[in-house]
């Protein structure tokens, strides 16, 4: 997620047929009339694109069942607990599809992770979209949205192993934690069949355990929205911060540069404006708590050194240190590729200025603020772009998949999961 240093057209990169229309319930009363509207970002799937992904996966009911859910629901309070019910089935179905439990239904490759993004969605749309005979406050929609997002990105699906961190940041002996993160695919109106390998990676590692030459090490994974508001609104933090305190090792993923993968040492604590999934543009300062303690730096613990050392696949990794900052006492910025000078401020990041460096920041911030800085190994990675395969890269024409586009992506999640097991089992990062 780096639309300043990588040229967008390089990625290369609904409803589905019987999909039902939003569930029209007697309107509370006192409503006025219209059902709120979708957003732009669920408008989206009424393309064909979506369609076609939803039903070569068999996920094209998902959407149409939670709305007969929802239209059983005669108080607020069923109302919720449909919501969180159907919100973690979806999580876990997109896993186990991934995983390959269960039947596949549908000929879309298991590894595919879009199938997730646009049945969460769908599911997202009817809710935002229901007007229950109960009447539904605007305040109870937004915490009904919120737990949909919450169940269905993995967000309360994070089963790590029992134990706690002893007083010098480890857990004895046993499996070791890892903590990954996913975000959802992005820059969609430019090209709606575009894939986040990112996401793909945290569904295929979510609870899986890998061996590593220290032992085993249990990965427990989430993936995030590619929308500005979420992040001012903390989500991230609400999601992070119960776990950070129990991990032996935390990493941001995200899709970065053609035919490579990056450690990012720097994150900038600045929004540079590109527009997001819902088409909103933010430029301003990263808006965290307690503003006044906030730096514009912070740095990654994972250990960049050998991961960069190992050979984890076909893809090279680099120890990316650029930075752009305007010097103390400039107005201009200035690309520095050993990182920030001191009293610098930061317009990019190694990651760049979008989410995918937002996230980071958050991520390492809360480590910091947590006291965990010097226990914690934790950054962000950026994955090479999933790219389509040669004479596929028209997204009026192409096809939605192709032999090389999933190559590419098995190639990315087997070498995200060999840097995960370099990463925990470095010297320095044994805390038991």
């Amino acid at each position: 997620m780096r639309p300043i240093r990588v040229r967008i057209g390089v990625l290369g990169l609904a409803l589905v047929a019987g999909l039902a229309a939003p569930t029209t319930a007697t309107a509370a009363p006192g409503a006025g009339g219209a059902a709120p509207a979708p957003t732009v970002e669920e408008r989206r799937l009424d393309g064909e694109v979506p369609q076609e992904i939803l039903r070569r996966s068999g996920f094209a009911a998902v959407a149409p069942a939670f709305a007969r859910g929802l239209g059983r629901a005669d108080s607020y309070r069923e109302a919720r607990a449909v919501v969180a019910r159907e919100g973690a089935a979806l999580w876990r179905r997109a896993v186990d599809r991934v995983q390959g439990r269960g039947p596949a239904r549908g000929d879309l490759s298991r590894d595919d992770g879009r199938p997730l993004y646009w049945a969460r969605l769908g599911m997202t749309r009817e809710l935002r979209t229901w007007e229950p005979g109960f009447g539904l406050g605007e305040r109870q929609r937004a915490a009904l949205l919120t737990e949909l997002e919450r169940t269905s990105r993995g967000q309360a699906d994070l089963r790590l192993p029992r134990g706690h961190r002893d007083g010098h940041g480890g857990h004895g002996k046993g499996v070791k934690r890892v903590l990954l993160t996913g975000f959802d695919p992005f820059t969609l109106d430019r090209d709606v069949r575009i894939s986040n390998p990112s996401g793909a990676v945290a569904l295929a590692l979510d609870g899986t355990v890998i061996d590593t030459p220290d032992g085993p090490a249990r990965v427990e994974t989430a993936v995030f929205p590619v929308r500005w508001t979420d992040f001012a609104q903390g989500t991230v933090e609400r999601a992070l911060r119960p776990y950070l305190p129990r991990v032996d090792l935390f990493t941001t993923v995200s899709q970065g540069r053609v035919g490579r993968f990056d450690v990012e040492r720097t994150n900038g604590a600045w929004r540079g404006g590109f527009p997001d999934n819902d088409n909103v543009s933010r430029t301003e300062t990263v808006p965290v708590a307690d503003p006044a303690s906030q730096p514009q730096w912070t740095t990654t613990t994972l250990p960049y050194a050998a991961i960069t050392a190992a050979d984890t696949g076909r893809f090279p990794v680099y120890d990316n240190t650029a930075v752009t900052e305007i010097p103390a006492g400039g107005d201009e910025p200035v690309v520095r590729p050993d990182g920030p000078t001191p009293g610098s401020t930061a317009r990019e990041g190694g990651g760049g200025n979008y989410l995918s460096n937002e996230i980071a920041y958050r991520a390492t911030l809360l480590r910091d603020r947590l006291g965990l800085h010097g226990t914690l190994p934790g950054g962000h990675v950026h994955t090479p772009v999933l790219q389509f395969g040669t004479g596929n890269t028209d997204p009026a024409t192409g096809a939605v998949t192709d032999p090389e586009f999933v190559r590419n992506r098995l190639d990315i999640v087997a070498q995200a999961r060999a840097i995960v097991a370099v990463a925990v089992s470095a010297p320095g990062t044994d805390r038991g």
